[in-house]
């Protein structure tokens, strides 16, 4: 029997709040980010890196999370699915995957949408070949990727209707039915 690693200390920006979590030192970042930072949204898939579902942002660039070690993001900045949100409004692409039927079942949605947020912030306009290209790498069983690839272009129409994703002056989507402005702080 082996014995079990050592903690250490790990400090990341995870969807823009500082974290400091006590973590074994060979875990894997998306155990940490499920199991010690509360972020769902990135799946377990594969945990072999062939199907994107983990996939993250460190430091804006997507990363699959079950083949990177934590220790590797220790004072990075990462993005989860949950993070591309603006408070209670939807990022562009989130809310042209609803619209357009990108994601069927769902499971494989917070890899998509990582990575093509990704692909929007490099470039607001991509090409077919361009978003295909940079989907590659993430598996979706339900939608045949057409709704997926028609999703980013109307994304796309938003975002460069209104300038870049930070200041965005874009039209956002409504608020989550039970949000309340009065009640928000």
């Amino acid at each position: 029997m082996l014995p079990a690693a050592g903690e250490v200390p790990w400090r990341a920006v995870v969807n823009g709040t500082e974290k400091e979590l006590a973590i074994e030192s060979n875990a894997i970042l998306l155990d940490v980010l499920r199991d010690k930072a509360g972020c769902l949204g990135a799946k377990r898939g594969c945990d072999m890196g062939t199907c994107g579902c983990c996939s993250v942002l460190i430091d804006g660039q997507p990363r699959l999370s079950c083949l990177t070690l934590a220790a590797e993001a220790d004072g990075r900045d990462i993005t989860t699915v949950e993070g591309l949100a603006d408070g209670h409004h939807l990022h562009p692409i989130q809310q042209t995957f609803a619209d357009y039927g990108g994601s069927q079942c769902g499971f494989c949605s917070p890899g998509f949408l990582v990575v093509i947020s990704a692909l929007l912030e490099e470039n607001p306009t991509p090409s077919d070949p361009e978003i295909k290209s940079a989907i590659e790498g993430n598996l979706c069983r339900c939608t045949g990727y057409q709704q997926i690839v028609d999703s980013v272009r109307a994304a796309s129409q938003i975002l460069t209707s209104g300038g870049s994703i930070e200041d965005s002056t874009a039209p956002k989507s409504d608020p989550h039915p039970g949000f309340s402005e009065e009640g928000a702080s």
